[in-house]
Order: structure tokens, then sequence, then C-alpha cells
């Protein structure tokens, strides 16, 4: 005889008041616990956009150094807002002026300490000049908005708790096994899904019908979900490859390069290590190109490429700035001689002929400017510019040179 499974007409007939009891603990907790989620949002982007507008405008003082105004421009706009306590550092990290809302007594040191539990801590925002970082701006809240929150809403939820407690607690047996278990799973697994993007997660079956057939159209939607999550992951992943790779070679392409540039000689900067740069143009390109064909000019630009690729360390990179031109990133190099020392492994190693597709070979060259971060030069553009003049010094030079730029002081 096959098994019925009981209706949910049947289970709510049984524990009479058990779901409502249920949904109104269930609801206060929840509700509560978004509430409170939201408020430390609101209140984390508060301090945010508040720690901008100090950090503007404390701007001008910080950069004629001048102590006594920061302290004024800072207490004209925090004495109005939700902060406790405002400091502005130098560039050094060292107090340059700090506001501090004076002590209201022991009501607005119970808001403090409630605040420094439920609520985030300090935000710091940089403050720039020319687009430099000139100094920083530490806010940290005070906590009333939270402590308002505290007394009104969760005293509300408070009561509503102690009202269905009584009911809740007769039935709550009995209610756990037949209903509340299975929503509960069921809600676990949406807030999983929700908060991690757990989407392999999954319901486990109930015996009650109209919940197991809740639960297999729950576990079928996320199928789709998980779907769609691994086919969106996996366009971003080849959109992100076609906006930053060259599509002939694979190779990054400039605006990613010089990204990266930028990212290394920043990293260079605080660490006081050097960054190396090869600028590389190709020779007889054009003729090969004109010549043998476009089909010819791309085989011969693919093997240039991967022929770049194989000496290279982990860390270092290459890249297709267009044409025939191409650059290699090497961080962490200690001096030009190790620079120039790849250069000529790079020349060495164009001396192979190059197979077209046709058949035929053909055997090309390369000219290479060095230029290094920061005896050439002191930002990426700059360095970009000495290794590109350095590569025509090569050019001018013969074919199948390189050549080492000039210092940025001769």
């Amino acid at each position: 005889m096959r098994y019925r499974r009981p209706s949910l007409q049947r289970a709510l007939r049984r524990t009479h008041l058990r779901l409502a009891v249920s949904a109104v603990v269930f609801a206060a907790l929840l509700l509560s616990l978004v509430a409170w989620l939201a408020l430390r949002t609101y209140a984390e982007n508060n301090l945010m956009l508040l720690g901008r507008s100090l950090a503007y405008t404390a701007e001008a003082a910080v950069v004629f150094g001048d102590r006594v105004a920061a302290q004024e421009a800072i207490a004209v706009i925090a004495n109005d807002e939700d902060v406790v306590q405002v400091r502005v550092l130098d560039a050094r990290d060292a107090q340059f002026a700090l506001w501090r809302r004076p002590d209201g007594g022991t009501l607005a040191r119970f808001e403090r300490t409630i605040a420094d539990v439920a609520l985030p801590g300090p935000v710091t925002l940089p403050i720039r000049h020319d687009g430099k970082i000139v100094g920083r701006i530490e806010v940290q809240g005070q906590g009333r908005q939270f402590f308002v929150f505290l007394l009104s809403g969760v005293g509300g939820v408070l009561g509503c708790l102690l009202v269905t407690f009584a009911v809740a607690n007769v039935l709550a047996k009995r209610m756990h096994r037949d209903i509340v278990k299975p929503l509960r799973a069921l809600a676990e697994v949406a807030h999983a899904v929700r908060r991690e993007r757990a989407f392999h997660q999954r319901v486990a079956a109930t015996p009650i019908a109209e919940l197991k057939e809740l639960g297999d159209d729950f576990n079928a939607l996320l199928d789709e979900f998980e779907g769609w999550q691994n086919h969106l992951r996996a366009q971003n992943a080849t959109l992100a490859h076609q906006a930053n790779h060259d599509t002939l070679t694979g190779l990054p392409n400039r605006a990613y390069f010089e990204s990266r540039l930028t990212q290394a000689l920043a990293e260079a900067r605080e660490l006081g290590t050097h960054v190396a740069l090869l600028y590389l143009d190709g020779n007889r390109f054009k003729d090969i190109n004109d010549q043998l064909g476009h089909d010819a000019g791309d085989a011969v630009l693919v093997a240039i490429a991967e022929r770049l690729r194989q000496p290279l360390r982990e860390g270092d990179l290459v890249a297709r700035l267009g044409g025939d031109e191409f650059a290699v990133m090497l961080p962490g190099v200690r001096q030009t001689s190790n620079a120039v020392r790849l250069a000529q492994n790079l020349l060495a190693s164009m001396q192979k002929p190059i197979t077209l597709p046709d058949g035929g070979e053909v055997v090309t060259s390369i000219s290479i400017g060095v230029a290094l971060y920061p005896t050439h030069a002191a930002d990426a553009s700059a360095l970009l510019r000495a290794a590109d003049a350095a590569m025509y010094q090569a050019k001018r030079a013969g074919s199948g040179t390189w050549h080492v730029a000039q210092s940025a002081r001769g």
C-alpha cells in the first residue's frame, strides 16, 4: 500500500495555533536582525559620507599645516553629526587635529558602549591634494541613532515576544516536529544562498505533502539559479579577458599593461625597489605584411609574443601595445644590467626562423629600449616614454640591438 503523506491542512488542524505563534516569533527575530543589519549599513555609509566631507573640508588646512583651521573646520561639521570623535592625521600618520564630543554623562557613555558592540568601528579615509595623499581622517560614530532604535524597536519586539512566549512554550515540541523544523531548514538554505551565494545547497524532504512540494520547487529554483550563476561567471570571465587582452596574441593589451605598471610602481615606491621596462618594436614587419600578406604578419606577431613569454619569471608581464610594439615589465629588478641580459636573450631568440602558414620561413628582429624606475623616470607614463625613446635609439643604431634610456637627471 502506497504511503500517503499528511496534508498541511490536517497538520494545522492538529496543532491549532502552532503556526501563528511560530510565525510571530520567527518574524520578530528576523525583522530585528534585518533592521539591525540595515541600520549598521546605514551608519557605516553615513560615516563614510561624513568622512569624505570632513576630508574635503580639512584638505587646505592639512596642506598648509594650519592646525587651528583644521580644528575649527571639523568642529563646525562634527558638532551637528552623530559622531563622538574626529582625528586628522598628517602624511606621517602623526595627529594633526582632534575633535571630541564633550562627555554627556552616564547616558552618553551607555550609548557609546552599545554602539561599540553593535555598530561598525571608526572609518578612516585619505585626504588627497592634487591626486596625492597628504593625510588621513578618522571618524568614530556616537551611536545615538542606534540607541533610539534599541529603545523603540527592540523594546517593541521584546514586548511581542513576551506576549507570545506562554503559548509558544506549551506548543513548541509538536510545532517543531510538524512545521517549524522543515520551514527553518528552508529558511537556513535561503539565508545561505542570500548571504554566501551557496546555490549548491538543497532543502531536505519533509513528510508534509505541501511542504515537500515547496521544497522541491525551491530546489528546482536553486538549480536554475546555480546554472545562471555559472553561466554569468563564465561570461564575465570571457568578457574580462577580452577587455584586457589582445585577441591575436593572447597577451595583455596596452590599457591592462599600463594599469599593472602603475600598480607595480606604487608598490616599488613603497618598498624602495626597482621596476625595469623593456619597450620592443619589430623590424621589417611592414615589409612582411605587405609582401607576404596579413596571415604571415599575424604569424610573425604570434611567434614574437610566444618567444617573449618564454624567458620571463613569475610576476613579470609582457603585453602587446599595438601593431608590432610590445612591452615587458620586470618588477623587483635590482639594476639595469639584469634587464639588459634579458634584452640580449630576447634578441637572440629572434634569430630562429618563423614558420609561416604557407610553410615558408622568415627571420625577423626586434629593437629594444630599456628603462628603470626610478633611475630613468618617476611615473608610469614617463617610464614608457623613456623606454620608447631608448628603443628608437636602438633602431638608429641598427636592427636587432638594445639601448638603455638616459637618466632622468641627465
